[in-house]
């Protein structure tokens, strides 16, 4: 698995896979998950496109630096992702915590987005949601990620797919959280430090936008999508019903189909005809 050092000293990794001649499409996902999270996404994203999936510093087989993390600097290694693949510009997939990385990304970096897609995301605080990921921090550190997964996967999981897959949930739920508590930790750090002020700056993304949730997300709420929406010029929105905040997962085909399907309207007419853009020097 590739790695690049960033600025700071820490070694961010990401797995490529997909097309090798594909558009390539950076994905980026969300709290305590890493480049796995998108297992079921490779076979139909990649059938076309290019894929860089990073493990965001604290998961995976990126470094564990010590916390707390910042945002800013987790886009930056994205990036920093990006161009160790060899990539001037690519598609961008950001999932909760990484749909708040790709609308940094967005902002900060625009020349290196061709599309940007959201899912189940946010672009300012609440008092209750600020609440609950204190609440999920101090769960963490005080029961480990096992506990955590056992008290929280109704946050994650819609209560129809809770009840039919509970007992595999119980096991399985853990392991796709496997990362330490403090890195965890960290990064709920980040995302609670981060600024309302970057919904303001949503309004310069020029490129083309989906948004992207679950009618059944009590996380990130369809409302929160729809002001996502309302605030990036030209964004599309889209509604997985019955999805909840994992939908990706446990409506794979409907997300898989919905984001082909924007990715494909919106690629370049030469890689339409197998024809890349040049890759980054």
């Amino acid at each position: 698995m590739p790695s690049v050092q960033v600025a700071d000293g820490t070694r961010i990794a990401y797995k490529l896979a997909g097309r090798a001649d594909g558009e390539p499409l950076l994905l980026v996902h969300g709290l305590g998950a890493d480049a796995r999270g998108w297992i079921m996404q490779q076979r139909t994203l990649g059938r076309r496109y290019r894929l860089v999936m990073v493990d965001n510093r604290g998961v995976g087989r990126s470094d564990r630096p010590a916390g707390p993390y910042d945002l800013e600097v987790m886009a930056a290694d994205a990036v920093a992702a990006l161009d160790h693949a060899g990539y001037g510009s690519a598609h961008v997939v950001g999932a909760s915590m990484g749909g708040i990385l790709s609308q940094i990304i967005g902002v900060r970096h625009p020349e290196r987005v061709r599309s940007l897609t959201l899912a189940c995301t946010a672009c300012r605080h609440f008092g209750w949601r600020r609440e609950l990921l204190a609440e999920w921090a101090d769960q963490a550190q005080a029961y480990g990620m096992r506990e955590f997964v056992r008290r929280n996967l109704k946050w994650m999981v819609g209560p129809r797919s809770l009840r039919r897959t509970w007992p595999a949930m119980a096991v399985l739920g853990p392991l796709a959280f496997n990362v330490p508590a403090a890195s965890f930790v960290a990064q709920i750090q980040a995302i609670l430090s981060i600024e309302d002020s970057l919904r303001v700056e949503l309004a310069e993304i020029a490129v083309p936008t989906l948004v992207l949730c679950g009618s059944q997300d009590v996380l990130t709420t369809q409302g929160d999508s729809e002001e996502i929406a309302s605030l990036v010029p030209g964004a599309e929105l889209a509604v997985v019903r019955g999805g909840a905040h994992l939908f990706m997962v446990e409506h794979a085909a409907t997300f898989n189909r919905t984001v082909r399907e924007f990715l494909d309207r919106t690629s370049s007419p030469a890689a339409r005809f197998g024809v890349e853009e040049p890759a980054l020097a």
